[in-house]
């Protein structure tokens, strides 16, 4: 058994609801090893330390208790997943400068990130996976941490997937299937 550090976000239905009704449900429900924070309206977020035999089951367990607490609450993020270069150094305990160095010097095999601006955000899961395998940081990456950090992203894709519309995902999935010489491997796609 190991413990799991995360964050679940949740909309709450209702954001006239006396909170306190909430936290006492919570509590109730099994969420006694979260820190619970409401200081913004209509939104709950609980900082699980949880035991578990996996990041995964650590996970789903802690959604489906707020689930029977707040029935109609909507997840809106898991946590650890969307990190700057800043929150990769402070988690391996070295220079934002080091990190960034090993990025640039390894251009084409390193990950890239899902938005490029400032700061640039990747997926703390495809960095930390990357170090380990490429860079050979394993003696400062926490397996649990890494284990955390695909559930989190695989949430929070499958989430961000609900919003996009049906017949467009079948288009883009079909782009996506292009083989390298441009080349579609499957039907043509009507736009």
């Amino acid at each position: 058994m190991s413990e799991y550090d995360f964050i679940l976000n949740f909309n709450l239905p209702d954001t006239h609801v006396n909170l306190d009704n909430y936290l006492e449900s919570l509590a109730t429900e099994g969420c006694d090893d979260a820190l619970i924070g409401i200081g913004k309206k209509g939104k709950i977020a609980l900082n699980f330390i949880r035991e578990s035999s996996s990041a995964r089951k650590a996970v789903y367990s802690a959604i489906q208790d707020v689930k029977r607490a707040i029935p109609q609450a909507v997840l809106t993020e898991v946590s650890p997943d969307f990190v700057s270069l800043t929150e990769v150094a402070k988690l391996l305990g070295c220079t934002r400068q080091n990190i960034r160095n090993l990025l640039v010097k390894n251009e084409l095999k390193s990950p890239k990130p899902i938005y490029s601006g400032t700061p640039s955000i990747w997926h703390l899961s495809d960095i930390l996976n990357w170090l380990y395998e490429e860079k050979k940081y394993r003696n400062r990456i926490d397996p649990t941490l890494l284990e955390l950090s695909k559930v989190s992203k695989d949430f929070n894709i499958v989430r961000e997937l609900e919003t996009v519309d049906s017949k467009e995902k079948e288009k883009i999935q079909l782009l996506l299937e292009l083989d390298t010489g441009g080349r579609l491997k499957t039907t043509k796609i009507h736009i």
